[in-house]
């Protein structure tokens, strides 16, 4: 599937939940990526924060996948959070070389730079040198968890004009939908302790708005927290952006069919982008 201008996607292509619902019921762990990469067309690639994948793993990932398909990195841990981009331009050479044959492939979206919630305003000239020192091509997007980066204070205006004049966007994480629900059940439980609780400022800083949802365990109770990213998206596509959306829910196990109510609401706006391809297990089901 290749949407007019915006991606669509969830933060992990492999799920065994979702065997019988998005993937075939027969479907085994080596059929995930294909039948998943056969109705989204991107994916956050969160393994990368915690070790590099194979070369050959990485081989694989390109050849599974369908022309159009983005895998969008996090940077590795190594860099952001043990090292705080300090003096690691070794493991940034080794990340950006382990992602090259997805990137002459054109499998390749923004990477995203994730900041612990220390990394602050003082330490906005050592990020200003990392972004400058990336190869001229690489697209990334930054997202922080300091709180003064959302006070818009000073430093959050410190922070955006760095972005801006980078031409590169800010990550936007919205978990109002995920802390709204009763935390009835272990998994919504459980991911209010982990996911962070911030404010949401809805900015697009460069060509690519990058957005990370967190959305109710109930699909259904989400539309009220998705309209004004409707309305974001509808205007970043008029301006001729190229959005990212990528849709959680607590255990991911509802995240492709929240996924797919929100491209059914985005295509209600705006009919040019297309129809979502079929999911393989209902196409399967079809024959």
């Amino acid at each position: 599937m290749t949407l007019a201008r915006y991606h669509l996607g969830c933060p992990v292509w492999s799920n065994r939940d979702w065997v019988g619902e998005l993937f075939e019921s027969t479907a085994k762990p080596r059929d995930f990526l294909r039948q998943y990469s056969a109705v989204f067309d991107t994916v956050e690639g969160n393994n990368c924060f915690y070790g590099l994948p194979r070369p050959e793993t990485v081989l694989r990932w390109r050849d599974e996948t369908a022309p159009g398909f983005r895998f969008c990195f996090k940077f590795p841990r190594a860099i952001s959070h043990e090292r705080r981009l300090r003096g690691v331009a070794a493991e940034t050479t080794e990340f950006l070389n382990r992602l090259t044959p997805l990137a002459e492939a054109g499998r390749l979206g923004p990477s995203f730079l994730q900041l612990p919630p220390s990394f602050g305003p003082d330490d906005l000239p050592v990020l200003r040198d990392y972004l400058t020192a990336l190869p001229a091509g690489f697209q990334s997007a930054v997202e922080v968890r300091h709180r003064d980066f959302f006070a818009k204070g000073e430093a959050e205006r410190q922070l955006n004009r760095l972005l801006r004049d980078l031409g590169l966007d800010r990550v936007m994480l919205d978990s109002r939908a995920l802390f709204d629900a009763d935390p009835i059940d272990p998994d919504t439980r459980a991911a209010q302790g982990r996911k962070p609780r911030l404010p949401v400022h809805a900015i697009s800083l460069g060509p690519r708005p990058f957005i990370r949802y967190i959305g109710h365990p109930v699909p259904e109770a989400n539309p009220p927290y998705l309209q004004p990213w409707l309305d974001k998206l509808e205007l970043w596509l008029s301006e001729g952006r190229e959005p990212y959306v990528f849709i959680h829910t607590p255990n991911n196990r509802q995240a492709p069919r929240l996924a797919r109510l929100f491209h059914e609401l985005l295509r209600a706006r705006c009919p040019e982008v297309g129809l979502l391809s079929p999911w393989p297990a209902a196409a399967r089901d079809a024959g």
